[in-house]
């Protein structure tokens, strides 16, 4: 018997609903070794057909995407956007059950991708598929777009929204659901993304290690040369010291700042969580620093002897690996090129450039933004928050940028998921109020649309 309201559709569901995310996380699909990747495909593929969308399999230089779409009555769409790959799981030893296992403990879901981003990708579709039984059809045209390569940069989507962009792809507006809730266990709402820049620097002196008494003061050490390029980087006042990199950084407007100060915030519970004996940071600084100041960290340094005892070597080569945050509208490949430039002058010191993702915003006066927040509050049962950055990185400038469509990021799993770490894992609750979350999407952006949505009443792109 079909049900005839979302409640009832995830209570006479629950098992059935739990069994079909376990089949799927069980399923590996690890994007860095393509491990399970054609058999992930497969199934979500077959996921996208059993709520009736016309799916199909749409190959990239790298892994495929998995594309459907579903008519609905009025000339309006939806873009849903998430990803079937997940990381690696090691180490495997830190799990306390086999992370490709899926295994219940304590009212959470524990095993790989769980989190990220396979069951907020299935609570999307049970979303869609409880909206049909209710209602029997949807109130507009919802379409699907479900990657392989997040775990890896995206970087094969770009190329893709690109090609596909004035006909498959043609929509109205976007919504990620990907990332996490706030810590305090409350729904989120992003607007936008920090992007990222990610390079590899490598120095070589010599094509061997060498006694650092024997050729000491003959070889230059290649570590004191990323030492040296690190500290033309960066100055004493902690600026970084990249020729333009500041260029296109926006700090936040008097209505931007407002919104920071709604944000809970405690600085004992956050310094605890992250590692740190106290935060002194208020809260308009933190939030400032978090979502409308890039960074510049050393993600790693490799080179020479490391382990117990002494050994004394010159090593042949060092490496050296940083990643960027970005904001604004900083450019991350102009920044390379500076990056580039930089280096030119130091012997045997090479760069490559391993992700650059734009970084993205939506306007936080889109007309999208009141009906989603409603229907986060109905989905979740508590009032949700509005964030105008996601600190980490999404391929969001994609949507916003080259498909030119607001993009909304909606985060269905907890805090604590602990993605890309031993034991990920998703509590049933926020899966099922993902589901329940979905639905009143779909139901509450039918409410403004009714009778047509004029192009000048919601804002398109990036802009602020």
């Amino acid at each position: 018997m079909a049900a005839t309201n979302i409640q009832e559709f995830v209570d006479s569901n629950r098992t059935k609903n739990i069994d079909e995310l376990i089949a799927l996380v069980k399923q590996k699909s690890i994007s860095s070794s393509g491990e399970g990747m054609q058999e992930t495909v497969e199934k979500v593929s077959a996921l996208l057909e059993d709520i009736q969308a016309k799916t199909q399999v749409i190959q990239t230089a790298g892994h495929p995407i998995v594309f459907g779409e579903i008519k609905g009555q009025q000339e309006f769409t939806v873009l849903l956007y998430g990803h079937y790959d997940v990381m690696a799981p090691d180490p495997v030893d830190a799990w306390v059950s086999p992370p490709f296992e899926p295994n219940v403990r304590d009212g959470r879901l524990y095993g790989r991708g769980v989190g990220d981003n396979k069951g907020q990708l299935m609570a999307q579709l049970l979303g869609i598929k409880a909206y049909l039984e209710i209602h029997k059809q949807l109130p507009f045209h919802v379409k699907f777009v479900f990657e392989g390569e997040e775990e890896q940069g995206s970087a094969n989507l770009g190329s893709f929204v690109e090609q596909h962009k004035d006909d498959l792809l043609k929509s109205d507006l976007a919504i990620s659901i990907d990332g996490s809730c706030h810590e305090s266990g409350a729904p989120v709402l992003r607007l936008g993304v920090r992007g990222m820049l990610y390079v590899e620097l490598e120095a070589v002196s010599a094509s061997q290690d060498n006694h650092s008494g024997n050729t000491g003061n003959i070889i230059k050490n290649p570590a004191w040369k990323l030492v040296e390029l690190l500290s033309q980087m960066q100055g004493n006042d902690g600026k970084v010291a990249i020729k333009d990199f500041y260029k296109g950084v926006q700090a936040p407007n008097e209505q931007e700042k407002a919104i920071l100060h709604q944000i809970p915030y405690d600085s004992e519970t956050l310094a605890a969580k992250i590692g740190l004996p106290n935060l002194t940071l208020s809260q308009e600084e933190y939030f400032t620093k978090l979502m409308y100041e890039p960074t510049l960290n050393i993600s790693g340094i490799n080179s020479g002897y490391v382990d117990a005892g002494a050994k004394t070597v010159i090593p042949s080569k060092a490496l050296l690996k940083l990643d960027m945050r970005l904001v604004g509208k900083q450019n991350p490949d102009e920044i390379y090129q500076n990056i580039e430039k930089m280096i030119e002058p130091i012997e045997g010191v090479s760069v490559i450039k391993m992700v650059s993702t734009p970084p993205s915003s939506t306007n936080i006066d889109s007309i999208f933004v009141k009906p989603v927040l409603a229907a986060l509050e109905q989905g979740f049962g508590t009032d949700p928050i509005l964030e105008p950055v996601m600190p980490g990185t999404l391929p969001n400038y994609v949507w916003t940028d080259i498909l030119n469509v607001p993009v909304l990021i909606v985060p269905y799993a907890n805090f604590d998921q602990a993605n890309h770490a031993p034991n990920e894992n998703l509590k049933l609750v926020n899966f099922e109020s993902g589901i329940k979350s979905t639905y009143h999407i779909i139901s509450e952006i039918s409410k403004i649309i009714e009778g047509g949505v004029k192009q000048n009443e919601y804002v398109k792109g990036s802009s602020i």
